[in-house]
């Protein structure tokens, strides 16, 4: 069903988007490839050149973990068929708008859906994700944006405060095999939890900013460890058939590398809800160490030979 589900939104939204003939800001169409691109950004946006800064890599060094995050629980997901999304071509990304009555709880406070929105790369070098983990970068990124809807009336409101957002990544990676699939020219309802990996108990939680001009630092970022899939069909289709230009246009622009670079991250520590399997194979080794210094000590039943380590399931 996930597969499904990320296939049709992602053919839905460039082919509605494709055709869709929308007055384009150039100045959006600049942000990414224009001259200097994102170089550019702090001139006229100061806050894209200060701190907490989005987004980052994920790597150990600057990893913690933290037993107080829970996972999140998404209420109002599930859309009625009956209803319809609204797409909009905004000349750096296709976004898609979403209702009120979904929320995430289990956050200092409930923020309120207001959009979802991809980035990604191009067709010679497919790793348009914006987060990256130990370095390596993902083919595309989905963000669900949300607003802090306890002390704010909406997301305008809401987006230069240091509480405002709350957005929900999921990392974009190929799979091998194809999907089948046909053409639709509207968007129904769907569940919209079903673009999310299944385990929603892992992910990385960050204060960081806005990764488009003005860049505020307004973010409450939560990056779920588990990629979910797309066929190599798929994530090309999103690679060469959206524009940033009208469709009538002389020199068409194709909208490719709509994703800002990694940010430094400097004394701050991102909290991960999960162990790392390094550490603890790092506990095994060092149990092993020390029964063999004390042959009295006798070792735990569980503590025998595996084939594949990897495999366990850390909690």
């Amino acid at each position: 069903i996930q597969g499904l589900q990320w296939h049709s939104v992602i053919l839905l939204l460039f082919l509605k988007l494709h055709q869709m003939p929308e007055l384009i800001n150039l100045s959006l169409l600049l942000t990414f490839s224009g001259p200097d691109g994102e170089k550019t950004w702090p001139k006229k946006y100061p806050f894209c050149g200060g701190v907490f800064q989005s987004p980052i890599d994920f790597h150990n060094d600057i990893l913690q973990y933290d037993t107080t995050l829970l996972p999140l629980e998404l209420v109002g997901y599930n859309v009625s068929s009956t209803d319809h999304f609204m797409l909009t071509n905004n000349g750096h990304s296709v976004r898609m708008s979403l209702f009120p009555t979904m929320h995430i709880r289990n956050l200092p406070f409930q923020y309120t859906a207001t959009q979802l929105h991809l980035h990604w790369g191009n067709r010679n070098k497919p790793e348009g994700s914006e987060h990256t983990v130990s370095g390596r970068h993902f083919a595309a990124e989905l963000h669900i944006v949300h607003y802090n809807s306890d002390k704010y009336p909406d997301v305008t409101a809401a987006i230069d405060k240091s509480d405002g957002l709350a957005v929900l990544a999921i990392l974009i990676e190929v799979r091998c095999m194809s999907c089948a699939f046909s053409i639709v020219a509207l968007v129904p309802g769907f569940d919209i939890q079903e673009l999310l990996p299944d385990q929603l108990d892992e992910y990385y939680r960050y204060e960081g900013s806005l990764t488009t001009p003005p860049c505020y630092p307004s973010v409450l970022w939560t990056v779920f460890r588990h990629p979910v899939k797309v066929s190599e069909e798929q994530l090309l289709a999103l690679e060469t058939a959206l524009y940033c230009t009208q469709p009538n246009d002389p020199a068409p622009l194709e909208m490719v590398n709509n994703f800002r670079h990694i940010q430094k991250f400097d004394e701050r520590l991102v909290s991960v809800s999960f162990r790392q399997e390094e550490d603890f194979l790092n506990v095994l080794q060092e149990v092993s160490s020390r029964v063999g210094q004390n042959p009295g000590v006798l070792a735990p039943d569980f503590f025998e030979p595996l084939d594949n380590i990897s495999a366990l399931s850390i909690k």
